[in-house]
Formats: C-alpha cells, structure tokens, sequence
C-alpha cells in the first residue's frame, strides 16, 4: 500500500490519540476512589448486618425481661397475699409458721428473680449501646461514601472532558488521511494489543521497542516515501522520517 508522507506523519498523530485514549480509560478504572468504594460499601453493610442483629437480639431480651418482670411480680404479689394474713391474726399458730416459711422462701426467690431481672436489664443497656455504636458507624461510612463517589464523579468528569477533546482532535485528524490507509491501519491496532502505527527513531521500531536489523534498515531506506512500510516484529505501520 501506497501512504503519503502526509498521511504517514498523521497517522503518527492518531495513534498518539488513540495511546492517550487508553490510557485516560485505563486510569478511569483503576481510579483509587472505585477500590476505596468498594471498601467501605463492605464495610458499611457489615455495620448494617450487625445492627439488625442487634436490634434482634434486643427484641428477643426485651422480651425475656418482660418474662422476668412477671415471675417477680407473681412472687410479689404472694408475699403480699401472706403479710397480709400474717398481719390479720386470723391465722392458727400452725398457718403462721407455714407462712412465715413461705414468705422467706419467697424472699429467697424473689431475690433470685431481681437479681436475673438485673442481668436481663443489664444485657438490654449493652444491647442498645452497640447499636449505637453501629449506627453511628453506618451514618460515617455513608457520608464517607458520598464524598467518595463526588470525589470519583469529579475525576471522571475530567477525564471525560480531556477523552472528548482528544475525539475531537482525532476525528480533525482522521478527515484529513486517506480511508483506505485508516482502516489498514484500524486493522492493525485491534489485532495488536492497540498499536497501530509507530516511529522508526534510532535504527528501532518505537511500538515494540525492537531495534531492526542492517538488512532491513538499508531496504527500508530504499523504498519511496509513500510505500507503507510495516515492522517485521509488531506487524504496525512503521513510519520515517520523524
């Protein structure tokens, strides 16, 4: 294929856009905000997940302490119902022994009972605290989050910006080189790994940075300025005179 030196040194400039192309793309996706992200979205779900355990657990303490507050109740109102008849004196002095007995008994139980209501109660307030704790985790991580995805917009609102002019550079560019040329070289680049034109500088091909033998060399030199020269190794259009 036949190129003006024109189009040759152009087709030079399209590649350069299409490098920084991939480039601006790859550090797009590998935007440290994108890990940061995902990081901390673990995190603020893990807080999550533990507060509705939690609040869970809470319901079913809650529920054991209403349990507790009843069995100390029924005890309290049995140790009423006994003073009450060990106050009236209507009792025989048989009925006032049992009596006394059972209300220390029920004493016994009754402080029995207090002392699992303490725990219960005790357990709640622990309860409640962590998930106190866990909301105000989750209410960090979500604000850390919005700063993070404005900090990620931001940087790809910049990136964007700088790809659309580079299309714009590039599309002034490619209007002035020949289509047949272009597509040879569109060809190549999708099947070499995005490289599609490179310079000979210095003896060596400027896309897979091989140096070309003397042989080689001295043919290429020889060929007229629009013969379309490809390199032997990467297979790119390898243009002169740059």
């Amino acid at each position: 294929m036949k190129a003006s030196p024109s189009d040759q040194r152009q087709i030079l400039d399209i590649a350069a856009f299409d490098q920084r192309t991939t480039g601006l793309n790859h550090k797009a996706h590998t935007l440290a905000e994108h890990a940061l992200l995902a990081s901390v979205s673990i995190k603020s779900h893990n807080a999550r997940d533990l507060r509705i355990g939690a609040q869970t657990e809470l319901s079913d303490v809650k529920r054991e302490l209403l349990r507790a507050e009843a069995d100390v109740e029924q005890i309290v109102m049995r140790i009423t119902r006994d003073e009450a008849r060990l106050n009236g004196g209507s009792a025989s002095p048989k009925e006032l022994e049992q009596l006394q007995h059972e209300v220390g008994t029920l004493g016994v139980r009754r402080a029995e009972l207090e002392e699992v209501e303490l725990e219960v109660m005790m357990r709640i307030d622990e309860i409640n605290s962590r998930i106190s704790e866990l909301s105000a985790q989750e209410a960090s991580f979500v604000t850390e989050i919005a700063d993070l995805e404005i900090r990620k917009e931001n940087a790809l609102a910049a990136f964007n910006s700088e790809l659309e002019s580079i299309a714009t550079e590039r599309a002034a560019t490619l209007s002035r080189v020949a289509p047949d040329f272009i597509a040879l070289y569109e060809k190549i680049r999708t099947s070499n790994n995005g490289t599609g034109a490179a310079a000979l500088i210095a003896g060596a091909c400027n896309g897979c940075h091989l140096s070309i033998n003397a042989v080689e060399l001295k043919r290429i030199s020889d060929v007229a300025e629009d013969e379309v020269i490809r390199c032997e190794e990467c297979r790119c259009i390898l243009v002169r005179g740059v």
